[in-house]
C-alpha cells in the first residue's frame, strides 16, 4: 500500500515530525479512553439512575389517592405540579452529554411518560399522563438522573494532556538540539566554513558527531596534502623554467621566439596548477559585498583593454564569502569568455535566498552533452571552443566549480539568450 499521497501533508522539519509522533498517539489514546469511559461509566451509570427514578415514579402512579401521592412525593424529594393540557415534546440543552440515555431509559420504563424536559443541568421535569388519571408533572434535581459534572472528565483530560505534551516537547527539544547543531556544523563545512562543534546528547548522536569530526579531519588533511603536493611541484618547476628563459635570451631571434612562447605557455600552465592547488584555501569567509567585488574585477579587465561590461546589478547586502577565491572563480569565467568570444557581460543578482553571478559571452558556447565534462579538471573541449585564441589546460571551469561548491553553491553552464554564447552562473545559497 502506497502512502505517497500523504507526503505533501506531512511536516518537513524535524521538529514538526517529532511533534506529530508525540501528539498523535496522545490524542488517539485520549479519544479511545473517552469513548470507552463514556460508554461504560456515563451511559451505564446514568441509565441505572434513570431506572431507579422510574421505579420511584411508578410508586407514585400506583397510589390513587392524591394526598397519599403528595406525601409520598415529598418523601421521595419530588415536586408535583399540574401538567399542561396539551402534549409537549422532549427538550434538552446541547451540552448535556447524558440526556439522550436518560430520556431513552425513562420512556422505556415509564409507559405513561409524555415528555422529558431538561432545560438545564440542574433541573428535570417529567410530564406523565396515566390512563384514567389526571396528568401531572414531576420536578426533580437533574443530578438524580445521571452522573454529576460529566464535563470534568474532558476538562481534566485536556488540561493534563496539554501539560504532558508541553513537558514532552521541552524534553524533545533538548534531544533534538544536538542533531540540529550537528546539521549546522555539517552544512557550514559543506560551504567551506569551519564551525566549532563538540558531540553531545544521546549516545547515537554522539557517535554521529564523532564520525562527522573524523570525516572532517580526514577531508581537511586530504585537501592540505593535495595543496602542498601541487604547490610544491609547481613551485619547483619555476626554477628550471627561469633558467631556460635566461638561456634562451642568448639565442638568435628566429630560434628564440618559438621557444620562449613554449616557456611562457608552460609558465601559464604552472600558474593555473597553482590556482587549482590553492582552491578555496585562501582566507576565511568574511562578510563581502559581491556587487563591489564584481565591479572592481570588471574594471580591472577593462583597464587591460578587454571588452567586459556590467549588465544588471540587482539587490544589495553582505554575503559571507572567501573574497580571493570568488574573485579567482569569476576571473576565470571572464577570461574564458573573452578568450572564446569577442565580449563578455557580467551581472549579479542578490536576493534573500541566493547570490547569482552570471558571465555571458558571444562565443560558440558548449554543447549541452559536454557541459558536465567541461567542469572536470584537465578537460579541454577543443572541438567545441575556438582555438585560435590559445587553449588552456582545462582548469578554468574546474576551479570555478570547486570554489562554488566550497561556498555551498554550484556552477551552472547554459546558453546565453542575449549574446548567444556560453552563460556561466555561480549560484550560492544564503
Amino acid at each position: 500500500m502506497s502512502f505517497k499521497w500523504l507526503k505533501p501533508y506531512m511536516p518537513r522539519g524535524l521538529y514538526g515530525r517529532a511533534a506529530l509522533i508525540l501528539v498523535l498517539p496522545v490524542v488517539v489514546v485520549q479519544l479511545v479512553v473517552s469513548v470507552v469511559f463514556i460508554q461504560r461509566h456515563f451511559e451505564d451509570v446514568s441509565e441505572q439512575m434513570a431506572k431507579e427514578i422510574a421505579r420511584q415514579i411508578n410508586l407514585l402512579l400506583a397510589e390513587p389517592d392524591s394526598q397519599a401521592r403528595a406525601a409520598l412525593a415529598t418523601a421521595l424529594n419530588f415536586n408535583l405540579a399540574p401538567a399542561r393540557p396539551d402534549s409537549v415534546d422532549d427538550s434538552r440543552v446541547w451540552y448535556d452529554l447524558t440526556a439522550g440515555n436518560v430520556m431513552r431509559a425513562l420512556h422505556r420504563e415509564l409507559p405513561a411518560l409524555d415528555a422529558v424536559e431538561l432545560p438545564n443541568t440542574r433541573r428535570a421535569i417529567l410530564t406523565l399522563r396515566p390512563a384514567g388519571q389526571a396528568a401531572f408533572a414531576v420536578e426533580l434535581d437533574r443530578w438524580r438522573l445521571s452522573v454529576r459534572n460529566p464535563h470534568q472528565l474532558f476538562v481534566n483530560m485536556i488540561f493534563f494532556g496539554v501539560l504532558m505534551t508541553v513537558i514532552a516537547f521541552i524534553y524533545m527539544r533538548n534531544q533534538l538540539r544536538p542533531i540540529k547543531r550537528l546539521a549546522r556544523a555539517a552544512e557550514a563545512f559543506g560551504r567551506g566554513r569551519h564551525v566549532e562543534y563538540h558531540p553531545y546528547g544521546a549516545l547515537e548522536v554522539r557517535a554521529a558527531g564523532s564520525a562527522f569530526l573524523d570525516m572532517r579531519a580526514r577531508i581537511e588533511r586530504q585537501i592540505e596534502q593535495r595543496t602542498l603536493l601541487l604547490s610544491g611541484v609547481s613551485h619547483d618547476l619555476r626554477t628550471p623554467l627561469t633558467r631556460l628563459k635566461l638561456g634562451l635570451s642568448f639565442l638568435d631571434d628566429d630560434e628564440r621566439e618559438p621557444l620562449e612562447r613554449d616557456v611562457e605557455e608552460m609558465r601559464r600552465m604552472i600558474d593555473e596548477f597553482l590556482s587549482f592547488a590553492k582552491g578555496t584555501a585562501e582566507g576565511d569567509a568574511e562578510a563581502t559585498d559581491p556587487i563591489d567585488l564584481v565591479r572592481g574585477l570588471v574594471e580591472d579587465h577593462q583597464r587591460e583593454g578587454q571588452t567586459v561590461t556590467l549588465h544588471d546589478m540587482d539587490g544589495q547586502g553582505m554575503v559571507p564569502l572567501r573574497a580571493v577565491a570568488i574573485r579567482r572563480a569569476v576571473d576565470n569565467l571572464i577570461n574564458n569568455a573573452v578568450r572564446y568570444g569577442t565580449r563578455a557581460e557580467v551581472s549579479v543578482t542578490l536576493s534573500d535566498r541566493s547570490l547569482r553571478i552570471r558571465v555571458e559571452d558571444d562565443g560558440p558556447g558548449i554543447p549541452p552533452e559536454q557541459r558536465g565534462d567541461a567542469m572536470r579538471p584537465f578537460t579541454r573541449l577543443d572541438t567545441a571552443r575556438n582555438q585560435n585564441r590559445g587553449s588552456g589546460v582545462g582548469l578554468g571551469l574546474a576551479i570555478a566549480a570547486d570554489i562554488a561548491r566550497a561556498h555551498g553553491g554550484v556552477l551552472r553552464l547554459g546558453e546565453s539568450d542575449r549574446l548567444g554564447g556560453l552563460c556561466a552562473d555561480i549560484v550560492i545559497a544564503r
